[in-house]
């Protein structure tokens, strides 16, 4: 396709109010965090998650209310959640695979997390859970606020999470 074309192609998508992102643009969509979510539920054989727009629209309620602050804390509401902040273009992926390096600190055997935090791990692969809705904003202080919640929760005291 000639440069004219292309061009002529990529302004007939503008008008009709479609954006096309570069390549290296960071993805955030549904599915990128639920891929992310079961990815990580895979490698300990625990069964997939899927999207939940009720649970969606919860984060994304609590998300804009943080957007003034980009405060770390959590909605106390009646699902599972994970918080993130991070700067830059902080992706879906990236929340999740933040969440799920905890692995390294959790005991499998013993059950516990050892030497630093492992809950949102144990959230992301809760055998129970069935069901997770994510939003992600940015902050007026140029952060980015990701929260993801889970239906039915996890990290109940005693249980194992697979």
């Amino acid at each position: 396709m000639s440069k004219m074309a292309l061009a002529n192609l990529l302004s007939a998508i503008t008008l009709l109010g479609v954006t096309l992102a570069p390549l290296t643009m960071a993805q955030n969509s549904h599915q990128d965090f639920v891929n992310a979510h079961n990815a990580a539920r895979a490698r300990v054989g625990v069964g997939p998650v899927s999207w939940n727009y009720t649970l969606a629209a919860y984060a994304q309620t609590y998300a804009n209310k943080k957007i003034g602050t980009c405060e770390l804390q959590h909605s106390y509401g009646p699902y599972g959640e994970n918080l993130s902040e991070g700067y830059g273009e902080m992706t879906a992926v990236e929340a999740v695979n933040f969440w799920v390096s905890e692995k390294k600190y959790y005991d499998h055997r013993s059950n516990r997390c050892v030497g630093d935090e492992c809950r949102h791990y144990t959230q992301v692969v809760w055998r129970d859970t069935k069901h997770v809705g994510c939003a992600r904003v940015k902050c007026h202080n140029n952060w980015i606020f990701v929260i993801c919640n889970y239906d039915p929760p996890g990290n109940y005291q005693g249980q194992f999470p697979y």
